[in-house]
C-alpha cells in the first residue's frame, strides 16, 4: 500500500494529473507529454506549500506562435505575469516573439535546445542542451534563465543532479491543462479551475488550439476567487526543501 501524506493546502483540489506523476507506475495513465520517468532521489518542483492564494501559470513553447500575441494581450489586460519555457527551435523561428514576451515582463525559462528526452542524454549532452538554450535566450533578452522544464516531463535523478550542478532549478507542474490534446476551451478551463490551489503550477502551451480562448475563461475566474498569479520563478524563490513528492516547503 502506498500512503501519501501531503501537508496543508498544497494538493487541495489537485487531481489525478499530479497523483499520477507522484505514484510509481502511473505513468502509463498519462500522455507522453505528461508522464515523467519514474525516479528515486532528486525531483523537480511540482508545486509549493503556501497558505495564501498564490499560484503560477506557465506556457511551453516548442511549436507554432499563431496564438501567442492573443495570449500576451489577455495577460496584459489582466495585469498578470507568467512564465514561458522556450526551446531554441522556437526561439530561432520567432525571435521577435521572444523579445515581446520579455518586454511585456514575463519570465522566460529553459526548455532545451532541441526538445529531446533528457533521460536518453549523457551529462555532457544535457549541459550542451541547456547552455545553448541559455545563450539563445540571453542573446535576445540580456537575461540568462535559471529555471528549466524537461521536455515531455522526462527526467531521472541523474538528469536533475546534472541540471542542478549547472545552477539551474528543474520545474514540472501540478495542473496539466491537456490543451494540446484538442480539448475545448471550456474543458481546459474546467480542468484548471477544478484543481486550482495555493502553490499550484499550471502547464499550458502557447500554441494550443483553444489555449487563448480558455485563458479568457479561467484567468478572470481565478482572479475573482482571490488568486494572485505570479511567474514560476517567483513562486519557487523562497529557501526551503523539496520533499519526495516534489513539493517545495519554505524553510521554517
Amino acid at each position: 500500500m502506498i500512503i501519501l501524506y501531503i501537508k496543508r493546502n498544497v494538493l487541495r483540489g489537485m487531481g489525478i494529473a499530479l497523483l499520477c506523476l507522484i505514484l510509481l507506475g502511473c505513468g502509463t495513465m498519462l500522455s507522453p507529454q505528461v508522464a515523467p520517468t519514474a525516479v528515486t532521489g532528486q525531483k523537480p518542483i511540482y508545486a509549493v506549500e503556501r497558505s495564501d492564494k498564490t499560484m503560477a501559470i506557465s506556457f511551453d513553447a516548442s511549436w507554432g506562435a499563431e496564438h501567442t500575441e492573443t495570449i500576451l494581450a489577455i495577460l496584459e489586460q489582466h495585469n498578470v505575469k507568467t512564465t514561458f519555457f522556450l526551446v531554441n527551435l522556437w526561439i530561432e523561428e520567432y525571435p521577435e516573439m521572444v523579445k515581446a514576451i520579455h518586454e511585456k515582463g514575463h519570465e522566460i525559462g529553459l526548455h532545451s535546445a532541441t526538445h529531446p528526452k533528457f533521460t536518453e542524454l549523457s551529462q555532457s549532452q544535457i549541459t550542451k542542451e541547456l547552455t545553448a538554450n541559455q545563450a539563445a535566450i540571453e542573446k535576445l533578452t540580456g537575461q540568462k534563465p535559471t529555471i528549466f522544464r524537461p521536455p515531455f516531463g522526462d527526467y531521472n535523478s541523474d538528469v536533475i543532479a546534472t541540471v542542478s550542478g549547472l545552477g539551474i532549478t528543474s520545474v514540472q507542474w501540478s495542473i496539466d491543462s491537456l490543451d494540446w490534446q484538442g480539448l475545448t476551451a471550456q474543458e481546459i478551463a474546467d480542468r484548471i479551475l477544478k484543481d486550482a490551489a495555493p502553490g499550484a503550477i499550471v502547464l499550458l502551451h502557447n500554441n494550443g488550439d483553444h489555449t487563448a480562448e480558455a485563458l479568457e475563461l479561467f484567468l478572470p475566474a481565478l482572479l475573482n476567487e482571490g488568486y494572485t498569479i505570479i511567474p514560476v520563478g517567483e513562486l519557487i524563490s523562497e529557501n526551503g526543501y523539496t520533499d519526495n513528492n516534489g513539493i517545495l516547503h519554505p524553510a521554517e
